[in-house]
C-alpha cells in the first residue's frame, strides 16, 4: 500500500502543478468560473494557480509534504464555490465538454481531491517518501527514513 500511496502522491503533485500552470497560461478560462460576489477574479485565479503549483511541489518535498497537503486540502475547499458556480450556470470552459450531467458528476470529484490531499496530511515519518530533493541535501534531523 505504501508503494501505491507514493505513486499517487506523485500523480497528485504533477496533476496539481499542471493545473496550476494553466491558471497562468489561460487565466480567462478560470476567471469565467469565479463567482461574481468575489472581488478581483483575475487576481484570485493567479493566487489559486500559484498555491496549486506551490502545493504540488511541496508534496514532493518530504520535510514540507504534510504542510503542503494541508494547504492543498484548504485550497480544494476554497475553490469549491467556483465549481458550484460553474455547474449552476453551465459555464463552458475550453476543451471541457459542457454537459449538465458532466457538471453534476464533477462536483463530487472535488470531494475525492479533498480526501486525496487529506491522505497526505498524516505524518509520514518512518515511511520513505518520493522527493525532488536529493537525499544528500536533506538535513539528518528532517530525514524520513
Amino acid at each position: 500500500m505504501k508503494k501505491y500511496k507514493e505513486i499517487l502522491r506523485v500523480i497528485l503533485a504533477i496533476s496539481i502543478i499542471v493545473v496550476g500552470v494553466t491558471h497562468f497560461v489561460v487565466p480567462e478560462e478560470y476567471v469565467k468560473i469565479v463567482p461574481p460576489q468575489l472581488p478581483y477574479p483575475l487576481g484570485l485565479v493567479y493566487l489559486s494557480g500559484f498555491y496549486e503549483i506551490l502545493g504540488g511541489i511541496g508534496l514532493l518535498v518530504p520535510p514540507v509534504s504534510q504542510a503542503a497537503a494541508w494547504g492543498l486540502l484548504a485550497l480544494f475547499i476554497a475553490v469549491y464555490p467556483a465549481n458550484i458556480y460553474m455547474a449552476a450556470n453551465l459555464i463552458k470552459i475550453e476543451h471541457i465538454p459542457n454537459s449538465p450531467w458532466l457538471h453534476v458528476v464533477r462536483l463530487p470529484l472535488q470531494a475525492v481531491l479533498i480526501a486525496w490531499a487529506w491522505w497526505y496530511t498524516k505524518s509520514s515519518f518512518g515511511e520513505k517518501q518520493v522527493s525532488i530533493i536529493p537525499k544528500s541535501l536533506i538535513p539528518k534531523e528532517l530525514e524520513l527514513e
